[in-house]
């Protein structure tokens, strides 16, 4: 983006301000706003007007009972006040993103002005990837600048489809996106060896992609979550009544087996187990092999937390996908608290770590411990996604090589 000549040009960003509201839609986590702030104040300091789009939910999918967009729900007018504070002027609001008013504000914005167009999933052809919105988004400015990662999975109008109105010279990654590239080459190209994987969630579907391509680079894989206990199953222990998905055993036990010859997988040996999927059911350590009957691990253990913990400690290259238990339970979240301050101990002994997926973000941020992790990924799709390998359409849009 630096390469880019912006002064005097109006350039259009799409930032990812799908930020959490509370009940008086205000900002309870501005991460995101406040990690868009670099590129926008690159764009006023070398004297461009800029012009941010952005969606906000799902409004689409969450219709009103008239079958009407809920506009008050999910207006992006609601993090104006957050959003100025962090890139040091009053930004101005348009109440639609390619109507009359859009087109009027964005024509008569100045060079050091801020611009925010309407959440643009409120316009149907959004999801659509609609190639009339997007030319209409696209004649709002002089070059156009993706800086939203957390949407670069999602070939919609204003991520992937709007590039093709910009010669390659006219567009460009924003700041946090490049960022967010480079930490995945960083972990997928040629890490610092040992690496070392965390992969947790409640389900082997949801990361069969992921560790399959993991098993080739990374020289230790860690397995926590509810998918632990499928694994565990095609090893031939005892589960109770712990998750488990009967139509992926066999596939989890290939790939302990393929995986023996590259990476070492470990498996949680013991596991916080309760009677009841509940917060203040009774609970119980069992060997994660022989869980009772009518009993089901919710967390991993305390040997379990030491196994892993040792590994994190040895290892140089870290990637952490996905918490080590039911952390949103109190009595369930001590595995992948104690997972976080591995992670953050074994960085500030020099390696680097990067932590992707919603969830395991979540946990770090929650902990304070985002500062203490190399990189924390804003996307948490996308940067499966990338770790599978595949392509990105609002990374390949810019490249051109859709």
């Amino acid at each position: 983006m630096k390469t880019l000549n912006v002064a005097g040009q109006k350039v259009l960003v799409r930032v990812d301000f799908n930020v959490p509201l509370n009940q008086s839609y205000e900002v309870t986590d501005d991460t995101r706003i406040r990690l868009a702030a670099p590129t926008i104040k690159h764009l006023l300091k070398e004297g461009a007007a800029v012009i941010l789009m952005s969606h906000l939910g799902r409004p689409q999918k969450k219709l009103k009972a008239d079958g009407s967009i809920d506009r008050e729900k999910f207006t992006l007018a609601h993090i104006i006040d957050v959003l100025s504070d962090h890139v040091g002027v009053q930004v101005k609001f348009a109440h639609d993103c390619i109507g009359g008013e859009a087109r009027s504000m964005s024509d008569a914005l100045k060079p050091g002005e801020v611009l925010l167009l309407e959440n643009t999933r409120f316009e149907p052809g959004e999801e659509k990837g609609d190639e009339s919105m997007a030319k209409s988004l696209a004649a709002l400015a002089d070059i156009y600048v993706n800086d939203a990662f957390g949407t670069a999975h999602r070939a919609h109008a204003s991520t992937a489809i709007i590039a093709r109105y910009f010669s390659t010279d006219k567009r460009s990654f924003g700041f946090l996106m490049e960022s967010e590239l480079k930490s995945a080459e960083h972990i997928l190209g040629q890490p610092d060896k040992p690496f070392t994987a965390i992969v947790g969630g409640a389900k082997v579907s949801d990361k069969i992609l992921l560790l399959e391509r993991l098993a080739k680079v990374a020289d230790n894989i860690i397995i926590g979550g509810g998918m632990a206990y499928t694994f565990i199953k095609a090893m031939g222990g005892d589960t109770g009544n712990s998750l488990v998905e009967e139509d992926r055993v066999d596939l989890a036990g290939s790939l302990l087996k393929e995986d023996a010859d590259t990476a070492t997988i470990y498996i949680p040996v013991d596991s916080v187990c309760a009677a009841a999927f509940d917060n203040d059911a009774d609970r119980a350590i069992h060997r994660s092999m022989a869980i009772p009957a009518n009993w089901m691990g919710l967390d991993i253990g305390p040997d379990a937390i030491e196994d892993f913990s040792q590994v994190i400690a040895d290892s140089k290259t870290i990637l952490w996908n996905g918490p080590m238990g039911v952390f949103e339970m109190s009595n369930f979240a001590l595995g992948t608290r104690k997972i976080a301050e591995a992670v953050a101990k074994a960085t500030s002994n020099g390696a680097y770590s990067l932590v992707g997926g919603g969830d395991s973000v979540a946990a770090v941020t929650s902990m304070g411990l985002s500062d203490q992790i190399s990189f924390v990924s804003t996307g948490g799709g996308a940067m499966l996604e990338l770790l599978e390998g595949k392509t990105l359409p609002g990374v390949a849009a810019i490249k051109g090589d859709e």
